[in-house]
């Protein structure tokens, strides 16, 4: 993987993504049964994905989401 092309999501992103609260993502990415892809890197600052997965992860649980990312 080249670092240039690597994109990363906190929890914010995901929000934003979502349409959710940061407090609604954490319950999403803790729960076993949603099946949230597991953070790559962990820092004191917060959990970090992949964007990648993050955007399987919706395309496959919330394809609305994924068709159109910004709500319109």
């Amino acid at each position: 993987m080249d670092l240039d092309d690597v994109r990363l999501m906190g929890t914010a992103e995901i929000a934003r993504a979502l349409g959710v609260t940061a407090a609604r993502v954490s319950q999403i990415a803790d729960s076993r049964k949603l099946a949230f892809p597991a953070p790559r890197w962990e820092l004191k600052a917060g959990r970090i994905w992949l964007a990648q997965d993050v955007e399987a992860w919706i395309a496959e649980h919330r394809p609305a989401l994924a068709e159109d990312p910004e709500g319109e």
